[in-house]
Protein backbone atom coordinates (compact mmCIF):
# COMPACT_ATOMS: atom_id res chain seq x y z
CA UNK A 1 0.00 0.00 0.00
CA UNK A 2 2.98 2.47 0.54
CA UNK A 3 4.27 2.05 -2.71
CA UNK A 4 0.82 2.30 -4.56
CA UNK A 5 1.28 -1.05 -5.43
CA UNK A 6 -2.27 -2.53 -4.04
CA UNK A 7 -5.01 -0.64 -2.30
CA UNK A 8 -5.84 -0.04 1.14
CA UNK A 9 -5.49 1.63 4.04
CA UNK A 10 -4.15 0.75 7.41
CA UNK A 11 -5.88 0.96 10.92
CA UNK A 12 -5.97 4.42 12.67
CA UNK A 13 -4.29 5.77 9.74
CA UNK A 14 -0.79 4.54 10.55
CA UNK A 15 1.82 5.14 7.95
CA UNK A 16 4.70 2.56 7.07
CA UNK A 17 8.11 4.24 7.36
CA UNK A 18 10.10 0.94 6.36
CA UNK A 19 9.41 -0.38 3.32
CA UNK A 20 10.30 -4.25 4.02
CA UNK A 21 11.65 -6.69 0.94
CA UNK A 22 11.74 -10.17 0.95
CA UNK A 23 13.88 -12.53 -1.23
CA UNK A 24 11.71 -14.61 -2.91
CA UNK A 25 12.80 -18.08 -4.54
CA UNK A 26 10.41 -20.74 -6.65
CA UNK A 27 12.40 -23.64 -4.16
CA UNK A 28 11.62 -21.29 -0.92
CA UNK A 29 13.56 -21.42 1.90
CA UNK A 30 15.55 -24.25 3.06
CA UNK A 31 14.19 -23.95 6.72
CA UNK A 32 11.34 -26.00 8.88
CA UNK A 33 11.07 -23.50 11.97
CA UNK A 34 7.90 -24.57 13.55
CA UNK A 35 6.14 -20.88 13.88
CA UNK A 36 6.92 -19.76 10.37
CA UNK A 37 4.78 -19.12 7.00
CA UNK A 38 7.59 -20.00 4.69
CA UNK A 39 8.55 -23.22 6.31
CA UNK A 40 9.34 -26.15 3.83
CA UNK A 41 7.32 -28.18 5.30
CA UNK A 42 3.96 -25.95 5.23
CA UNK A 43 2.02 -27.23 2.29
CA UNK A 44 1.08 -24.96 -0.68
CA UNK A 45 3.39 -23.13 -3.47
CA UNK A 46 6.58 -20.72 -1.73
CA UNK A 47 4.79 -17.86 -3.33
CA UNK A 48 1.48 -18.24 -1.59
CA UNK A 49 2.83 -18.93 1.77
CA UNK A 50 2.43 -15.56 4.05
CA UNK A 51 4.65 -14.54 6.68
CA UNK A 52 4.26 -12.01 10.10
CA UNK A 53 0.38 -12.18 9.09
CA UNK A 54 0.96 -10.62 6.22
CA UNK A 55 0.94 -11.74 2.15
CA UNK A 56 3.82 -11.31 0.33
CA UNK A 57 3.24 -10.38 -3.73
CA UNK A 58 6.33 -10.43 -5.94
CA UNK A 59 7.17 -7.24 -7.98
CA UNK A 60 10.27 -6.46 -10.05
CA UNK A 61 13.14 -4.37 -7.91
CA UNK A 62 13.01 -1.80 -10.55
CA UNK A 63 9.52 -1.10 -9.53
CA UNK A 64 10.27 -0.83 -5.91
CA UNK A 65 12.92 1.27 -6.64
CA UNK A 66 10.79 3.45 -9.00
CA UNK A 67 8.39 3.64 -6.29
CA UNK A 68 10.56 4.86 -3.73
CA UNK A 69 11.47 7.98 -5.92
CA UNK A 70 8.14 8.93 -5.63
CA UNK A 71 6.67 12.07 -3.85
CA UNK A 72 4.15 9.53 -2.26
CA UNK A 73 6.96 7.43 -0.44
CA UNK A 74 9.18 10.83 0.89
CA UNK A 75 8.20 9.74 4.58
CA UNK A 76 9.46 6.50 4.10
CA UNK A 77 12.87 6.57 6.31
CA UNK A 78 14.61 3.25 5.99
CA UNK A 79 14.42 -0.07 3.36
CA UNK A 80 15.20 -3.98 4.48
CA UNK A 81 16.10 -6.67 2.53
CA UNK A 82 15.27 -10.04 4.24
CA UNK A 83 16.92 -13.09 3.30
CA UNK A 84 15.79 -16.39 3.71
CA UNK A 85 17.48 -19.49 3.83
CA UNK A 86 18.59 -20.34 0.45
CA UNK A 87 21.95 -21.28 -1.64
CA UNK A 88 21.65 -17.44 -3.81
CA UNK A 89 20.43 -15.33 -1.08
CA UNK A 90 24.01 -13.99 0.32
CA UNK A 91 24.87 -13.18 -3.37
CA UNK A 92 21.53 -11.37 -4.43
CA UNK A 93 21.15 -9.38 -1.36
CA UNK A 94 24.62 -7.65 -2.37
CA UNK A 95 23.34 -7.10 -5.54
CA UNK A 96 20.14 -5.67 -4.25
CA UNK A 97 21.80 -3.81 -1.98
CA UNK A 98 24.10 -1.91 -4.30
CA UNK A 99 20.90 -1.22 -6.45
CA UNK A 100 19.06 0.30 -3.65
CA UNK A 101 22.55 2.30 -2.29
CA UNK A 102 22.76 3.58 -5.93
CA UNK A 103 19.51 4.37 -7.01
CA UNK A 104 17.70 5.72 -3.29
CA UNK A 105 18.43 8.24 -0.55
CA UNK A 106 17.34 6.03 2.04
CA UNK A 107 19.69 3.99 4.93
CA UNK A 108 19.63 0.14 4.36
CA UNK A 109 18.80 -2.40 7.17
CA UNK A 110 19.61 -5.95 6.58
CA UNK A 111 17.88 -9.24 7.91
CA UNK A 112 20.56 -11.69 7.55
CA UNK A 113 20.65 -15.79 7.79
CA UNK A 114 23.87 -16.86 9.63
CA UNK A 115 23.01 -20.60 8.19
CA UNK A 116 24.31 -19.56 4.92
CA UNK A 117 27.27 -16.56 5.86
CA UNK A 118 30.44 -16.99 6.02
CA UNK A 119 32.60 -14.97 8.66
CA UNK A 120 33.44 -12.28 6.06
CA UNK A 121 30.14 -12.10 4.25
CA UNK A 122 29.00 -9.00 6.25
CA UNK A 123 31.68 -7.28 5.97
CA UNK A 124 30.98 -7.50 2.25
CA UNK A 125 27.26 -6.56 3.07
CA UNK A 126 28.24 -3.43 4.87
CA UNK A 127 30.81 -2.71 1.60
CA UNK A 128 27.80 -2.94 -0.32
CA UNK A 129 25.53 -0.02 1.66
CA UNK A 130 23.57 -1.59 4.23
CA UNK A 131 24.45 0.92 7.20
CA UNK A 132 22.46 -2.05 10.13
CA UNK A 133 21.70 -5.63 10.24
CA UNK A 134 19.43 -7.92 11.62
CA UNK A 135 19.42 -11.42 12.98
CA UNK A 136 16.28 -13.34 13.84
CA UNK A 137 17.53 -15.73 16.52
CA UNK A 138 14.05 -15.86 17.41
CA UNK A 139 14.41 -18.18 20.23
CA UNK A 140 15.32 -17.31 23.84
CA UNK A 141 17.15 -20.44 25.17
CA UNK A 142 19.38 -23.10 23.46
CA UNK A 143 16.91 -25.38 24.13
CA UNK A 144 13.79 -23.62 22.45
CA UNK A 145 16.11 -23.10 19.63
CA UNK A 146 17.10 -26.67 18.72
CA UNK A 147 13.04 -27.08 19.25
CA UNK A 148 11.70 -25.22 16.95
CA UNK A 149 14.54 -24.34 14.14
CA UNK A 150 17.04 -27.08 14.81
CA UNK A 151 16.80 -31.07 15.16
CA UNK A 152 13.16 -31.10 16.53
CA UNK A 153 12.46 -30.26 12.98
CA UNK A 154 14.89 -30.96 11.08
CA UNK A 155 15.96 -27.47 10.43
CA UNK A 156 19.64 -26.46 9.08
CA UNK A 157 19.69 -23.79 12.07
CA UNK A 158 23.15 -23.69 14.64
CA UNK A 159 22.62 -21.81 17.78
CA UNK A 160 26.15 -21.25 18.17
CA UNK A 161 26.42 -20.06 14.18
CA UNK A 162 23.70 -17.53 15.11
CA UNK A 163 25.02 -15.86 17.90
CA UNK A 164 29.09 -16.08 16.40
CA UNK A 165 27.31 -14.37 12.83
CA UNK A 166 25.62 -11.88 15.60
CA UNK A 167 28.88 -11.53 17.38
CA UNK A 168 30.66 -10.49 14.06
CA UNK A 169 28.30 -8.32 13.20
CA UNK A 170 28.81 -5.97 16.27
CA UNK A 171 32.32 -5.90 15.46
CA UNK A 172 32.00 -4.49 12.19
CA UNK A 173 28.90 -2.40 12.12
CA UNK A 174 29.40 -1.44 15.19
CA UNK A 175 27.41 -0.67 18.90
CA UNK A 176 24.11 0.34 17.96
CA UNK A 177 24.14 -0.87 14.54
CA UNK A 178 22.79 -4.35 14.77
CA UNK A 179 20.21 -5.79 16.04
CA UNK A 180 18.85 -9.45 17.20
CA UNK A 181 15.03 -10.23 16.31
CA UNK A 182 13.51 -12.68 19.27
CA UNK A 183 9.54 -13.86 19.66
CA UNK A 184 7.99 -13.44 23.11
CA UNK A 185 6.18 -16.89 24.31
CA UNK A 186 7.45 -19.83 22.63
CA UNK A 187 7.57 -21.63 26.08
CA UNK A 188 10.23 -19.85 27.42
CA UNK A 189 10.00 -17.45 30.90
CA UNK A 190 10.04 -13.75 31.29
CA UNK A 191 13.71 -14.18 33.15
CA UNK A 192 14.81 -16.46 30.40
CA UNK A 193 13.75 -13.92 27.56
CA UNK A 194 15.09 -10.87 29.17
CA UNK A 195 18.73 -12.88 30.11
CA UNK A 196 18.57 -13.02 26.11
CA UNK A 197 17.83 -9.57 25.73
CA UNK A 198 20.77 -8.09 27.94
CA UNK A 199 23.28 -10.65 25.94
CA UNK A 200 22.38 -8.78 22.92
CA UNK A 201 22.78 -5.59 24.62
CA UNK A 202 26.28 -6.43 25.76
CA UNK A 203 27.12 -7.19 22.83
CA UNK A 204 26.82 -3.90 21.78
CA UNK A 205 23.13 -4.58 19.37
CA UNK A 206 19.33 -3.96 20.12
CA UNK A 207 16.45 -5.94 20.12
CA UNK A 208 13.39 -5.98 18.44
CA UNK A 209 10.77 -8.10 19.80
CA UNK A 210 7.96 -9.91 18.41
CA UNK A 211 4.83 -11.16 19.98
CA UNK A 212 4.35 -15.06 19.27
CA UNK A 213 0.79 -14.85 16.92
CA UNK A 214 0.55 -18.43 15.38
CA UNK A 215 0.85 -18.40 11.83
CA UNK A 216 -1.45 -20.39 9.48
CA UNK A 217 -0.32 -23.22 8.42
CA UNK A 218 2.66 -23.33 10.09
CA UNK A 219 3.27 -26.46 12.65
CA UNK A 220 2.20 -23.77 15.94
CA UNK A 221 -0.98 -22.98 13.96
CA UNK A 222 -2.97 -24.07 16.35
CA UNK A 223 -1.07 -22.71 19.34
CA UNK A 224 -2.21 -19.61 21.70
CA UNK A 225 -0.92 -16.68 21.42
CA UNK A 226 1.29 -15.15 24.10
CA UNK A 227 0.10 -13.98 26.83
CA UNK A 228 -0.50 -10.08 27.01
CA UNK A 229 0.82 -9.55 30.48
CA UNK A 230 4.02 -11.73 29.35
CA UNK A 231 4.50 -9.30 26.22
CA UNK A 232 4.15 -5.83 27.85
CA UNK A 233 6.71 -6.83 30.96
CA UNK A 234 9.20 -8.03 28.48
CA UNK A 235 8.70 -4.87 26.33
CA UNK A 236 9.39 -2.77 29.15
CA UNK A 237 12.84 -4.51 30.19
CA UNK A 238 13.85 -4.35 26.90
CA UNK A 239 13.29 -1.08 26.64
CA UNK A 240 15.05 -0.47 29.79
CA UNK A 241 17.93 -2.30 28.74
CA UNK A 242 18.49 -1.36 25.10
CA UNK A 243 18.82 2.50 26.46
CA UNK A 244 21.08 1.50 29.14
CA UNK A 245 18.28 2.14 32.00
CA UNK A 246 18.64 -0.98 34.19
CA UNK A 247 20.42 -4.20 33.97
CA UNK A 248 19.22 -7.43 34.34
CA UNK A 249 21.18 -9.13 36.89
CA UNK A 250 19.32 -6.12 39.23
CA UNK A 251 15.50 -6.67 38.26
CA UNK A 252 13.73 -9.49 40.29
CA UNK A 253 11.33 -12.71 39.29
CA UNK A 254 9.29 -14.79 40.82
CA UNK A 255 10.13 -18.83 41.21
CA UNK A 256 7.84 -19.01 37.84
CA UNK A 257 10.26 -16.22 35.87
CA UNK A 258 7.70 -13.77 35.94
CA UNK A 259 9.24 -9.69 36.03
CA UNK A 260 8.04 -8.80 39.64
CA UNK A 261 10.55 -5.82 40.02
CA UNK A 262 12.95 -3.38 37.46
CA UNK A 263 15.20 -1.60 39.73
CA UNK A 264 13.76 1.75 38.98
CA UNK A 265 11.93 4.20 40.94
CA UNK A 266 8.18 3.98 41.05
CA UNK A 267 8.16 7.67 39.37
CA UNK A 268 10.63 7.16 36.73
CA UNK A 269 9.16 3.96 35.73
CA UNK A 270 5.33 5.41 35.60
CA UNK A 271 7.08 8.22 33.43
CA UNK A 272 8.44 5.74 31.01
CA UNK A 273 5.52 3.67 30.66
CA UNK A 274 2.88 6.53 30.42
CA UNK A 275 5.13 7.74 27.49
CA UNK A 276 4.50 4.23 25.60
CA UNK A 277 7.27 4.46 24.13
CA UNK A 278 8.38 0.62 25.69
CA UNK A 279 5.38 -0.48 23.80
CA UNK A 280 6.06 0.41 20.09
CA UNK A 281 6.80 -1.66 17.60
CA UNK A 282 11.44 -1.89 18.40
CA UNK A 283 13.30 -1.62 14.98
CA UNK A 284 15.89 0.22 13.06
CA UNK A 285 16.07 3.71 13.89
CA UNK A 286 15.86 5.93 10.39
CA UNK A 287 17.20 9.46 9.07
CA UNK A 288 14.59 11.13 12.30
CA UNK A 289 13.20 8.66 14.20
CA UNK A 290 13.74 6.06 16.72
CA UNK A 291 11.80 3.47 15.04
CA UNK A 292 11.19 3.27 11.74
CA UNK A 293 10.63 -0.26 11.07
CA UNK A 294 6.95 -0.30 12.91
CA UNK A 295 5.77 -3.09 11.12
CA UNK A 296 2.07 -2.30 11.53
CA UNK A 297 0.71 -5.42 13.20
CA UNK A 298 2.95 -8.14 12.46
CA UNK A 299 2.49 -9.43 15.45
CA UNK A 300 -1.54 -9.33 16.25
CA UNK A 301 -4.32 -7.79 15.13
CA UNK A 302 -5.70 -4.50 15.52
CA UNK A 303 -8.28 -5.97 17.95
CA UNK A 304 -5.26 -6.74 20.25
CA UNK A 305 -1.99 -4.85 19.03
CA UNK A 306 1.04 -6.33 20.90
CA UNK A 307 3.78 -3.93 18.85
CA UNK A 308 2.16 -0.06 18.61
CA UNK A 309 3.02 1.00 15.48
CA UNK A 310 1.97 4.42 16.26
CA UNK A 311 2.01 5.95 20.08
CA UNK A 312 -0.54 4.48 22.26
CA UNK A 313 -3.45 6.44 23.13
CA UNK A 314 -4.96 6.57 26.90
CA UNK A 315 -7.21 4.48 25.93
CA UNK A 316 -3.96 2.31 24.84
CA UNK A 317 -2.07 3.52 28.03
CA UNK A 318 -5.51 1.85 30.24
CA UNK A 319 -5.06 -1.33 29.07
CA UNK A 320 -1.28 -1.70 28.75
CA UNK A 321 -1.29 -0.92 32.64
CA UNK A 322 -3.72 -3.28 33.37
CA UNK A 323 -1.90 -6.29 31.22
CA UNK A 324 1.24 -5.25 33.28
CA UNK A 325 -0.07 -6.44 36.53
CA UNK A 326 -1.59 -9.48 35.72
Amino acid sequence: MTLRLASGRFYRDVRLYCVNLLLTYSQGCAASCSYCGLSRQREGDYQDKSFIRVDWPVYPLSTVIERLNNDYTQHVQRVCVSMITHRQAVEDTLAITRSLKEAVDIPISLLISPTILNDLDPISLKEAGADMVGIAVDAATKSIFQEHRGKGVNGPHKWEKYWAILEEAGRIFGRDKFGAHLIVGLGESEEEMVKAIQRVRNLGGKTHLFSFYPEKGSALAGNSSCDVGQYRRVQLARYLIDHDLCLTEKMRFDNNGQLIDFDLIKERLDEIIDSGAPFQTSGCPGKTMEGACNRPFGDGPPSDIRSFPFKPNKDDLRLIRIALSK
